[in-house]
């Protein structure tokens, strides 16, 4: 199946969603090429579409059928998260370090040297942030940043692009920050982890995951 090449005149366009490949192999390749535009970002998050690709390739765009949620009324804190939370180890913020949090997400991890949050990426959802479309939440042991996640915001909606941790459960707080924090009704993570399934990540189908943003979107 050939793979939809986004035009450089229209940066809201897309191609319908049942045209994405949704194999065994391959979850949701809907498009390739664009830009990172803050109007095609945009356009793409109110689609149910986001951005995922590695240096050495062009742009590619995903909306994966099914899709991982956490919704944020069923977020699952275990028994030693709720302890932790209890003594205050770690305090809390909102988009007191956005690009911080977006660069240590960046960093190599288990073992990987890649990345797929490229320098380009980082500028691109700088301005989401700036424009107020992407967010992020900081976990902090004192004066030093040792967890968060980021993401963008479509109306109550918070569509997790990514989270890291410097020290034992500072992401699942951040996550949790975020579940908890009365904005948001809904966690977008794209696709499914034993990590986040275990915090009450549940699978949807794409169209049921379509209506929740465009609820969201007022429409």
């Amino acid at each position: 199946m050939e793979i939809a090449r986004l035009r450089n005149d229209d940066p809201t366009w897309f191609p319908p969603l049942d045209a994405a490949i949704c194999t065994d192999e391959i979850d949701g390749l809907l498009a390739v090429g664009g830009d990172l535009s803050s109007e095609r970002l945009l356009a793409a998050y109110r689609n149910a579409i986001f951005p995922w690709y590695d240096e050495d390739g062009p742009i590619l765009w995903w909306s994966p059928d099914p899709r991982a949620v956490i919704f944020c009324d069923t977020i699952h804190v275990s028994k030693s998260m709720t302890r932790l939370i209890r003594r205050r180890t770690f305090h809390v913020t909102w988009n007191q370090a956005f690009e911080q949090v977006m660069r240590q997400c960046a960093m190599p991890r288990d073992g990987n040297p890649g990345t797929w949050i490229l320098p380009e990426m980082i500028e691109a959802y700088r301005q989401l942030h700036h424009r107020g479309h992407a967010q992020s939440c900081e976990v902090w042991s004192g004066e030093e940043l040792v967890g968060g996640i980021y993401g963008v915001t479509i109306g109550n909606v918070f569509c997790g692009e990514s989270m890291f941790h410097r020290q034992p459960n500072a992401s699942k707080l951040a996550l949790i920050s975020v579940a908890q924090c009365e904005r948001f009704d809904v966690i977008d993570c794209q696709f499914p982890s034993e990590h986040l399934l275990s915090m009450g990540a549940e699978m949807i189908s794409r169209d049921a995951f379509v209506r929740l943003v465009k609820s969201a979107l007022g429409k």
